[in-house]
């Protein structure tokens, strides 16, 4: 049971380095701090995208857990943290290709305060982005 623990220590930990790695992306992809945005302006908009990402984040380290858990648990770790990040890549490459479809800047729509469609467009190719990731690392 203690290893057990240990494992769950150390998944959550890297879950959670990956979290922050992805809202960083989202906060560099954004005007001003993101953060602000959503906890002192209340942007709706803003905390759907970055819920999105959270939320497809947190597909991709379970499904790579689950998934590579009985070849040991570096093995897993590694895929956690190499899928994680590759997550986080593909998903600001989709934000970007998004923004150029965009009239305007997405990132701009994304920080407004009142509510914007553009918000849940963006959450949907996050959220999409991360369903193909998921899909090619499940057996």
């Amino acid at each position: 049971m203690l290893a057990s623990i240990g494992y769950a220590v150390a998944y959550t930990a890297v879950g959670i380095a990956l979290l922050f790695v992805g809202a960083l992306a989202l906060d560099l992809l954004t005007p001003g701090r993101l953060a602000k945005h959503i906890y002192e302006e209340r942007s709706v908009n803003a905390g759907i995208a970055l819920a999105a990402g959270f939320l497809g984040q947190g597909a991709i380290a379970f499904t790579t857990i689950w998934t590579n858990a009985t070849s040991g648990f570096g093995r897993a770790l590694a895929y956690t943290v190499v899928f994680g990040l590759l997550g986080v890549l593909l998903q600001v490459l989709a934000f970007l290709l998004l923004d150029v479809l965009t009239p305007g800047r997405l990132g701009h729509h994304l920080t407004g305060v009142s509510f914007h469609p553009a918000s849940l467009v963006s959450a949907g190719s996050t959220l999409a982005v991360s369903a193909i990731i998921v899909a090619s690392i499940w057996p």
